[in-house]
Parts: structure tokens; sequence; C-alpha cells
């Protein structure tokens, strides 16, 4: 489960605006009929923000020891218009990363 009060003064922090807790909405992502990402997505709304009106936010494990956990902000800008999306978008920026390095 996500830890909310972390993941909002992350959101606040990254993004220079005040946020406000909206909902939790459960995202599971499949590719080629397997799951690879099952979780929840907290939803914040910002306030007298100019990139964007909304934030979405979680946490997830860096590797398989869950020793070291990692968190995911993305703004709602198109394509991101929802949950859903936003994991989309972080998963492939993500691999994008690993490729380049």
């Amino acid at each position: 489960m996500n830890d909310v009060k972390l993941l909002k003064e992350t959101v606040e922090r990254l993004h220079n605006c005040k946020a406000n807790h909206r909902n939790t909405v459960r995202v599971q992502e499949k590719f080629r009929g397997e799951v690879v990402w099952d979780g929840f997505v907290e939803v914040f709304e910002l306030v007298n923000s100019d990139p964007a009106a909304r934030c979405y936010a979680w946490q997830h494990s860096e590797d398989d020891t869950d020793t070291r956990t990692r968190v995911v902000t993305v703004l709602e800008k198109p394509p991101v218009t929802s949950a859903q999306t936003a994991v989309k978008a972080a998963i492939v920026a993500e691999y994008k990363e690993k490729q380049s390095n």
C-alpha cells in the first residue's frame, strides 16, 4: 500500500505546489497477456499549478528484496489522462531509460 502522506509531500516538493489527495485507483497493466504492473495509484489535485491540474503518484520496490522503495509521480498532461495512462507512461519511460544505459 502507498504512504499517502509521503506521496503528497513528494508531489508538493517536486512540482512546487499544494496537492490535495482525491482518491486511490487500482491499476493492473498487462503486456501480451502477462501482468507487468499491479498496484494502487494515488490521485492528487494540484492547487495553483501551471503545468497540470492533477498528479498521479505511487510507490514500488526497486528490486526483488523490497528493501528500496521508489516514488513515481506523473503529471496529468496528454497523453496522460488517467491513473491507467500514467502507469503506462511510467513503464515506457523506465524501459527507455534502461535501454539507453
